[in-house]
């Protein structure tokens, strides 16, 4: 079976090097981007399974790279993280096809969860967990 691949897309370097080890010891193939240019340079190069995606990055914000993610492949499912409440960001990033958000500080045990979740699970399912 091959592992599937997990981009985390986040201007945090904390958060970036948390996740990828969190997610590297899940046993998935782990990618990580600080800025849109590079997460789209992985996502062509990659075709991740999951992006982990940063509302707030300087440069390209997470709308815009989620807008580019799905027109690379609408099959990828995505993740937004949050430091803020914008129900309006929120609901655009659902409209154009993420699966959920987390707002920061997250649980990591949720978002390990919902991660699994997506990847191993029901993958139908779009229960919005930590909303």
């Amino acid at each position: 079976m091959e592992n599937n691949k997990v981009l985390i897309v986040d201007d945090q370097n904390g958060i970036r090097v948390l996740l990828m080890e969190v997610f590297s010891s899940e046993g998935y193939e782990t990618y990580q981007a600080s800025n849109g240019k590079l997460a789209l340079e992985i996502v062509r190069a990659h075709r991740p399974d999951l992006v982990l995606l940063d509302m707030k990055i300087p440069g390209m914000d997470g709308l815009e790279i989620l807008r580019h993610i799905k027109t690379i492949d609408v099959d990828i499912k995505v993740i937004m993280m949050t430091a803020y409440g914008e129900l309006d960001i929120i609901n655009e990033a659902r409209d154009l096809g993420a699966l959920m958000h987390f707002t920061k500080p997250f649980d990591i045990d949720e978002l390990r969860f919902a991660v699994n979740h997506q990847l191993r699970g029901d993958l139908n399912s779009r229960t919005p967990i930590g909303t």
